[in-house]
């Protein structure tokens, strides 16, 4: 009997992705400006300003009324600086005017200082010839008052943040954070702060997922390490049930006589084994534990990132209906030879230098310290090799997080 073919990146990602939609978390909250970064617009953002509020110079100059105006030098009437509030413009004079500043009615054209002559009776000479609407930011010219600033679904980063303040807003309405409860599996793992035993190793793959949880605006709920012991596993899961969204763990989630986790979701949940065609990082179990869904990905520290980074992050963002869930890449030249083809797609960990993409030396799913070094991921897809100097796409760990 042959083995089962891998399932692609992209159809385990499509997967995920349609059960996300079947999450969509609907509940949202008011939080402040200042606690909104990262989080995920509930509702579209409507303008309630016209911006600018009114037509404002875009130079230091002086502003005028260029029709009828017959080209003699103009008496200085009125100064506007930014803030104040303009008198009608004088007929037959002009106006000093700093930028930002109000332009006063009855004015249609500023002048750059530059392109001017003060006179020795404090008149102003204008050097070159002038055109109604120069220099002059027309009311509305960023947006209109209803129009939609931002759409439902949109991350909030500075930019976006900064969209609303200049609404005046203070608050933002945004999708409830998505509660994850992260588990680690297995007997040999160990928190940091206490002494290893023989066999143990410190485990750093808690510290990796919570901090990018919250970096993608999840609340975690630390549900410690889970011990191969089948009974209290389920106890565990039955627990989280009540509060989580979803269930992200990392080991046991084989089909090994210590994968636990696999185990306890065989028995009592609804689970699916999906063997990627992914380097590293080929097991990952998806499925549901009563009404939560859970993702299992494996131990290893760098497949737990490869696959988080590319598969969990996915349906973390989606059931906070975040539309574009794809990471950003770009095509970069490669500085090394990867002459043998895999079978599976691969994600080698690299960091740019001089333009081209080299390689951390050691690419083993064990070395996390490889991640540290790096800027990115190549990916080299299945059964493809690569020349120094050809093509190859990258993504930013900055795009990841």
């Amino acid at each position: 009997m042959s083995a089962s073919p891998l399932m692609r990146v992209e159809d385990a990602i499509d997967r995920l992705l349609t059960m996300a939609e079947a999450q969509w978390i609907e509940d949202s909250e008011a939080v402040p400006l200042e606690a909104a970064r990262q989080r995920v617009l509930a509702n579209d953002l409507l303008a309630t300003l016209d911006l600018p509020p009114w037509p404002n110079s875009a130079m230091d100059g002086y502003a005028l009324n260029v029709e009828g105006w017959d080209g003699a030098p103009l008496a200085v009437s009125q100064q506007v600086f930014a803030g104040q509030a303009p008198e009608a413009l004088a007929p037959g004079t002009c106006a000093r005017i700093f930028t930002g500043a109000p332009v006063p009615p009855g004015a249609d054209c500023v002048e750059m200082q530059e392109n001017t002559q003060v006179l020795d009776d404090g008149r102003i000479r204008f050097k070159q010839p002038l055109s109604a609407g120069s220099n002059i930011r027309p009311q509305g010219q960023e947006n209109r008052v209803g129009d939609v600033l931002l759409r439902a679904g949109k991350r909030l980063g500075p930019f976006e943040l900064a969209v609303a303040a200049a609404q005046g807003c203070t608050h933002v309405q945004v999708v409830r954070r998505p509660r994850v409860a992260l588990l680690s599996t297995g007997d040999e793992l160990v928190e940091p702060g206490n002494p290893l035993r023989p066999g143990s190793i410190y485990n750093s793959n808690r510290t990796l997922l919570s901090h990018w949880l919250n970096a993608l605006g999840c609340e975690v709920i630390d549900a410690g390490i889970l011990p191969d012991e089948p009974r209290q596993t389920r106890l565990k899961l039955e627990q989280l049930q009540r509060t989580a969204d979803l269930m992200l763990s990392t080991g046991g989630v084989s089909a090994g006589d210590a994968d636990c986790l696999g185990q306890v979701l065989r028995e009592c949940g609804k689970p699916l084994l999906w063997k990627l065609s992914i380097k590293p990082g080929k097991p990952l179990t998806v499925g549901h534990f009563g009404r939560v869904p859970v993702i299992g990905l494996p131990g290893n520290p760098t497949s737990a990132l490869v696959t988080f980074g590319l598969l969990a992050r996915a349906y973390l963002l989606r059931i906070q209906g975040v539309e574009d869930v794809e990471p950003l890449s770009f095509l970069v030249s490669v500085g090394f030879a990867w002459p043998k083809p895999g079978s599976r797609r691969e994600y080698l960990r690299a960091r740019l230098e001089g333009g081209r993409a080299v390689l951390y030396p050691n690419q083993s799913s064990g070395v996390l310290l490889g991640a540290s070094w790096a800027d990115g991921l190549v990916e080299v897809p299945e059964g493809c090799t690569l020349e120094m100097g050809d093509t190859a796409r990258f993504i930013p760990f900055s795009e990841l997080f």
